[in-house]
């Protein structure tokens, strides 16, 4: 298994294992859509890794390689974050215009905003959307406070959509580099 170091899924009686359970296991046109759905909703509210999704690559059951079944979950999962983050996007263009929100995160005890840019906002500021991608591309590092914290900085729609996707994607092939999985579908 190219990804075998992740095939541990969820914990025993998580909500959130549960859905972890249904990646790992996923099958078929239906699995590729519950992992485009687990990639929409970790995007914006799921603290779960987006790695997870390479597991089912060997046992994916669409009739093509595990190499095609590889490309298939990058692109699923990708479109899925994409679509997440510009929800998350979303909601953050309307807490720019909802100032007593965003002072009132500024002003709290963890200061998630002032982490945020610190990290990732640094590296958008400096190199604009693919910074973003780049940021989105480090495996194991929760990719949610970095979309909303670019959300507030940003506005346009289809470059933040475009630089998710990309990041996103590059996420999983860096994750499968590491893994000593083959990037021979490129």
């Amino acid at each position: 298994m190219p990804v075998a170091f992740l095939a541990e899924c969820g914990t025993a009686g998580s909500s959130l294992a549960l859905l972890e359970e249904a990646v790992c296991t996923a099958t078929g046109p239906t699995g590729l859509a519950i992992i485009a759905v687990y990639s929409f909703l970790i995007a914006f509210v799921l603290p779960l890794p987006s790695e997870v999704v390479l597991v089912p690559a060997e046992t994916l059951r669409l009739g093509l390689s595990t190499q095609g079944n590889i490309a298939a979950i990058i692109l699923f999962s990708a479109l899925g974050k994409a679509l997440g983050s510009l929800f998350a996007f979303h909601i953050g263009q309307e807490a720019k215009e909802y100032g007593p929100l965003v002072r009132r995160i500024k002003d709290s005890r963890f200061d998630i905003i002032e982490w945020s840019e610190r990290k990732t906002i640094k590296i958008a500021r400096k190199y604009g959307y693919v910074g973003l991608a780049l940021a989105l591309s480090v495996p194991f590092f929760p990719d949610t406070l970095s979309i909303y914290a670019f959300t507030v900085l940003e506005e346009d729609y289809v470059r933040f959509g475009a630089a998710t996707f990309v990041g996103s994607a590059g996420r999983l092939l860096v994750t499968l580099g590491l893994a000593g999985g083959t990037l021979a579908l490129l």
